[in-house]
């Protein structure tokens, strides 16, 4: 083959390719682009003309009221009935009745000042779970050794730890 015939078919396809692209690239920008809006369309000076005259007329029967409505329209829009409220003989019932409780209440108040309040006890601190390191070290009397005091027994210390763990638990549940 002559290298001639292959640059004429390879610009060929070139061309072809370019003609896909710029197709693709038109379909594919069209939905993104806006048309222009298009303008309104002057009124003539008559048909403003009569636009206005029709809504003066709408006015003055509005005004007037010449327009009837009708009457379905009429209780649609009108306010409802007010409720015929308490008569003044209730009012004074619900009033004794209320200050009856009020007087009652008070009384209890002043009842509980009189009367002194029970002392509450105050609960004992909790019992230490470890004893700490220094406590541990006995100070030795002079020209001895300081040595380090009995650990409380294993059972013990082991009670102490589910007690703690158990205010933890209780604490977290509360949080």
């Amino acid at each position: 083959m002559d290298t001639t015939d292959i640059i004429k078919q390879l610009t060929a396809e070139r061309d072809r390719i370019d003609a896909a692209i710029k197709l693709l690239t038109s379909v594919s920008s069209s939905p993104t682009t806006l048309p222009a809006k298009s303008k309104r369309k002057p009124m003539s000076a008559a048909a403003r003309k009569k636009i206005a005259e029709a809504q003066r007329k709408r006015w003055a029967a509005a005004k007037k009221g010449v327009e009837a409505i009708p009457p379905k329209v009429a209780k649609e829009t009108a306010a409802p009935a007010k409720k015929p409220g308490m008569s003044a003989a209730a009012r004074k019932r619900i009033a004794a009745a209320q200050k009856k409780r009020w007087a009652a209440i008070k009384a209890a108040k002043e009842a509980a000042k009189k009367t002194p309040a029970k002392k509450v006890a105050k609960k004992a601190p909790p019992k230490k779970a470890a004893v700490t390191k220094k406590a541990l070290v006995k100070k030795a009397p002079a020209g001895k050794k300081a040595t380090a005091a009995k650990k409380p027994p294993a059972a013990k210390v082991k009670k102490a730890v589910p007690e703690k763990a158990a205010v933890n638990s209780t604490e977290t549940a509360a949080s």
